[in-house]
């Protein structure tokens, strides 16, 4: 059945990507302004500008 879904083996397939350098810095920038809290049901997120 993975022969269906799969032609090229997945090493191929991320070696052919190449995101380009603002697309990096976008998610670091996010990734660090992201935050997390754990509430007592929930969780909040809280993006830090």
């Amino acid at each position: 059945m993975a022969k269906l879904y799969l032609n090229e083996s997945p090493n191929e397939k991320v070696e052919k990507l190449r995101p380009k350098k603002e697309t990096i810095s976008f998610l670091l920038n996010y990734s660090k302004a992201l935050n997390v809290l754990d509430g007592k049901h929930m969780q909040y997120e809280n993006l830090l500008n």
